[in-house]
């Protein structure tokens, strides 16, 4: 079964509870979570733009460029990727493109959003729309450009911020319509939002984003599963953990000169050439 049709499995099985699905900043990120049990992971412009390039995610990056750390994320596990595709990177010819790039590389799913370029993080301020019919027809795009038919096209809304909690929902609606297989309204502000989501777009399956620091009330899986999300997301947690631990490690070392007493919190030898499968290439 390719990968394409296991997250549609998982993403559309009525009888299991949501997915976490957390969201990888690299390819040993990757490699821990599939070994950990998780049944599948994102990949996303914030922790790319930030880990891979050093800059911010405010529409700095290309399809190339993330074509080129996905690709080597995608071919170091076997569990389905889910793929941050910002704007499409265009219009309808652009998406049509990344769609087939996309596919090409192995990711099993994706999502476009509908802010204009260049496009920001859904928990920062500034952010401006595109008209939602210009969205419509990049979704239509997306749908027809697929080769493989379970490989399913999220749509993102970025609309609470700008035009208000009820043009999230309408712009929702006609996604749907549009063809979108998944919809993932980004930033709601409040308990309350969160809890009326999923009461008002119930046609497909819901994401919903938890980012610590961000705009959204956080949530456990427990929650929001009952509130009727199917995917949860955390964009930033295994990059804002990686990145603190390596200041700290290396605030100590430029303290103290040595490493000796920062070994528990560190992964062994031994384990880190378990988690690379060495045993193979040697």
């Amino acid at each position: 079964m390719n990968n394409a049709t296991k997250f549609k499995n998982l993403v559309t099985d009525k009888n299991s509870e949501s997915i976490l699905l957390p969201v990888v900043h690299d390819a040993i990120a990757a490699k821990i979570a599939e070994q950990l049990g998780y049944y599948a992971v994102s990949i996303g412009g914030f922790a790319i733009s930030g880990i891979n390039y050093g800059l911010p995610d405010v529409g700095l990056l290309s399809l190339t460029d993330m074509e080129s750390v996905i690709k080597h994320i995608v071919t170091s596990v076997n569990i389905p990727i889910f793929a941050d595709a910002d704007g499409g990177y265009g219009n309808e010819r652009n998406v049509i493109h990344t769609i087939k790039a996309y596919e090409n590389i192995g990711v099993a799913s994706l999502f476009i959003e509908d802010q204009k370029h260049p496009k920001r993080c859904g928990h920062m301020n500034g952010k401006e729309l595109i008209h939602p019919e210009e969205m419509g027809l990049k979704i239509q795009a997306a749908v027809k450009a697929r080769e493989n038919p379970d490989f399913m096209i999220c749509a993102r809304t970025d609309a609470i911020a700008v035009e208000g909690f009820k043009s999230a929902i309408e712009r929702a609606k006609l996604y749907i319509q549009a063809g979108a297989d998944i919809i993932f309204i980004e930033a709601p502000e409040t308990i309350e939002q969160l809890q009326e989501i999923p009461k008002i777009i119930n046609q497909v399956p819901l994401l919903v984003n938890m980012l610590e620091g961000g705009k959204t009330p956080l949530c456990n899986q427990k929650q929001l599963n009952k509130m009727g999300y199917k995917i949860i997301a955390y964009p930033v947690t295994t990059m804002f953990s990686a990145i603190n631990a390596t200041k700290k490690a290396l605030e100590y070392l430029k303290k103290t000169g040595e490493t000796q007493s920062l070994l528990p919190d560190m992964i062994s030898f031994e384990e880190y050439k378990k988690l690379v499968n060495l045993e193979k290439y040697i």
